[in-house]
């Protein structure tokens, strides 16, 4: 059975049979695709029109536009289901890495404080390679725990920049 949360508050369940639950009640719908690609949905006798603004895969959440109206829908899989009753819910959840140095280069601005905490995407370091500026951004949310490096130092291929947590 997978379980979609819809706004962080209405709980939806699907089973094998592609039944669905709302708040524990079944729910009558059928849905089919647009030749644009949104969704024409009749649920409980309402028709909707759906489209998908942004899919992701990794944390596992959906956006979906739906009348006019944006829902942000998180879906948890049996494997979700069952690491949460076991209370390790974030035993699948991807390990921050540190920021590393992919070649030699120089650094020259560090964009971020020890404490800070960062979004997936925040740019955190410039590092200068190649006669090229490249700015590091971060792959997940994090805490800047420790900066290993100073502006205007150089580094070496692999050398740790910034530790995350």
């Amino acid at each position: 059975m997978i379980k979609a949360i819809v706004n962080g508050k209405s709980t939806f369940t699907v089973n094998k049979e592609q039944e669905i639950t709302a708040d524990g009640q079944k729910v009558d719908w059928s849905a089919i695709q647009l030749p644009g690609g949104d969704y024409s949905v009749i649920m409980d006798g309402f028709s909707y029109q759906a489209q998908v603004i942004k899919v992701d895969k990794e944390a596992k959440t959906v956006l979906l536009q739906i009348n006019q109206q944006q829902y942000e829908v998180t879906i948890e899989e049996p494997i979700d289901q069952l690491l949460a009753a076991m209370g390790i819910k974030d035993a699948m959840a991807k390990k921050v890495n540190d920021i590393k140095a992919p070649m030699p280069g120089l650094v020259l601005k560090v964009l971020v404080e020890p404490g800070q905490a960062i979004k997936k995407g925040d740019p955190v370091l410039i590092l200068e390679a190649m006669k090229m500026e490249n700015v590091f951004k971060s792959a997940a949310d994090a805490i800047v725990r420790e900066i290993k490096v100073s502006e205007r130092t150089a580094v070496e291929k692999g050398e740790v920049l910034i530790v995350l947590e």
